[in-house]
């Protein structure tokens, strides 16, 4: 069959979820209701059903007063029982899928429960809607007539009493659909393997002669993936070797501060990023609209959202409210019911609305990576932006970076510390860092407040790292690859003492 048939059919048959999708649009809450019901009662005669007696849950507010919200380590005794191979715990039906989390740089690792409907109704569901959406806002898209460039985590997968676990990416190549590994390079064979290095060695042999017109994967690890494809063939740009690119799809960490890195090995004004937002948990929100970073929340992937104020997050004050009383442009913790048995589960990121009718976000952060040590209240959304300005104004390019307090000291003044490793160092660091500060305070009046007249705060202290640095944190904690990372920003200096500890 001609590759223009296949393309053709294939974006058909996406388009055709567009009237699904539009229900929920329409009718937000109602869906959101409808489903917490459906979750609710699937697991009445589950072990945590019975012990909150959803046979007698019938509204929200009944629920939300028996289900206490929960953390991992809450949920953990019942999610490991449930690995030992025990059934019908959490979840109605076996679960015998666990994604060991790989955003977190904790030395315990989490293991979050992936049951076949999650897997179905979620995972798979969101890579399929997220080409839907793209080909309803691109109806002259080639996409099919290629293959998709991913990059997932290195991760195999190990297996303990009948249950298997390993990165999500790895989970989901595992049990990938024909249609999903037919348009997709590498191999699963190549995705799988484990040693960072050469799977990049690997993939650039497999990839470099297909016809790529996509990409999928975290910012940060895709960018080293397209710079050593540029250093192995010798091209000026991914263009050049592949020239039906269209899009890349990406998630994981904030694009903005690697964006004009993008836009130069990829310098054409037609290719497309989409982004979305995903976790080991489930598949959450997907960028609906062409050179837009809001998220629409997707309400009909068996997970069920509720929200808790940032300004009131973990006070005696803290209170969690539904979908349909969420407030435009303010901070929340998301809390998620699944339908893989995570009940009111606190997955530890951050949002805000920037729209009502429909429900779109942005990720501002994580709940415990935000620097709060003098009331500043400063979410990553905010240092990114700031980056980003500042390399625009510098000529400068940012590989990664990680914030801390300075803490006062007798009476010295507190203050914020970076570490910024650069591609391309800026002529002058001074000027850098003045334009950093400057802008934190355009985008954060807390921050403006502390730091007007040094009253609170001294100007912020920009560290150079050396090459390779945050690279080499990673690989001695053999964290490469998938979407580990060192935090943004942390209330301590651990993580900034290591790196200064590691730059000569």
């Amino acid at each position: 069959m001609p590759l223009s048939i296949i393309n053709s059919f294939a974006s058909w048959v996406l388009k055709q979820r567009i009237h699904q999708i539009e229900l929920f649009l329409k009718y937000p809450n109602e869906v959101q209701e409808e489903l917490l019901h459906n979750l609710v009662t699937a697991s009445e005669n589950t072990l945590f059903g019975k012990q909150y007696e959803f046979s007698s849950i019938k509204s929200y507010a009944t629920f939300a007063e028996r289900v206490p919200i929960s953390t991992y380590e809450e949920l953990q005794p019942l999610i490991e029982r449930t690995r030992q191979g025990e059934q019908n715990v959490i979840w109605e039906t076996p679960i015998k899928w666990f994604a060991k989390s790989s955003g977190t740089t904790n030395a315990k690792s989490k293991f979050i429960p992936v049951s076949n409907e999650a897997l179905e109704d979620c995972h798979y569901k969101g890579s399929k809607d997220l080409l839907c959406l793209y080909l309803n806002n691109n109806e002259d898209s080639e996409l099919f007539l290629g293959k998709s460039l991913r990059l997932g985590g290195s991760s195999q997968i190990y297996e303990n009493n009948n249950t298997f676990f390993g990165d999500l990416s790895a989970i989901l190549i595992e049990n990938m659909p024909i249609w999903a590994e037919f348009s997709s390079t590498p191999s699963n064979k190549t995705s799988l393997m484990t040693e960072w290095e050469s799977k990049i060695a690997a993939i650039i042999a497999e990839t470099k002669h297909e016809n790529v017109t996509s990409f999928a994967g975290v910012p940060s690890w895709m960018l080293v993936l397209m710079n050593r494809v540029l250093e192995d063939t010798g091209k000026g740009n991914l263009l050049e070797l592949w020239p039906n690119l269209e899009v890349y799809f990406h998630g994981g960490v904030s694009f903005s501060p690697y964006k004009e890195q993008y836009k130069n090995i990829l310098p054409s004004k037609d290719f497309k990023y989409y982004e979305i937002y995903n976790a080991s948990e489930g598949f959450f929100a997907i960028q609906d609209l062409n050179n837009s970073s809001d998220l629409l929340l997707m309400l009909d992937y068996g997970i069920f959202y509720e929200f808790i104020p940032m300004d009131i997050f973990g006070t005696p004050d803290q209170k969690v409210v539904r979908l349909a009383d969420v407030e435009l442009n303010k901070n929340y913790a998301i809390v998620i019911t699944t339908n893989s048995g995570l009940w009111r589960y606190l997955i530890g990121d951050t949002v805000r609305f920037t729209s009502l009718n429909p429900y779109r976000i942005r990720v501002t952060g994580r709940t415990k990576h935000h620097i709060n040590v003098f009331g500043e209240e400063l979410m990553v959304e905010n240092t990114d932006q700031a980056i980003a300005k500042a390399c625009q104004i510098t000529q400068s390019e940012v590989i990664d970076y990680t914030v801390a307090p300075i803490f006062m000291q007798d009476k010295e003044k507190g203050a914020h510390e970076w570490m910024i490793e650069f591609k391309k160092k800026p002529a002058d660091v001074g000027l850098f860092q003045k334009v950093l500060d400057e802008t934190l305070q355009t985008l954060n009046s807390d921050y403006e407040a502390k730091r007007y007249n040094n009253m609170t705060l001294n100007p912020l202290v920009v560290n150079v790292g050396r090459e390779n640095l945050f690279y080499d944190w990673l690989k001695e904690r053999d964290k490469l690859g998938g979407q580990h990372k060192i935090p943004r920003l942390s209330n301590q200096r651990d993580y900034l003492e290591q790196l200064k500890g590691m730059q000569s």
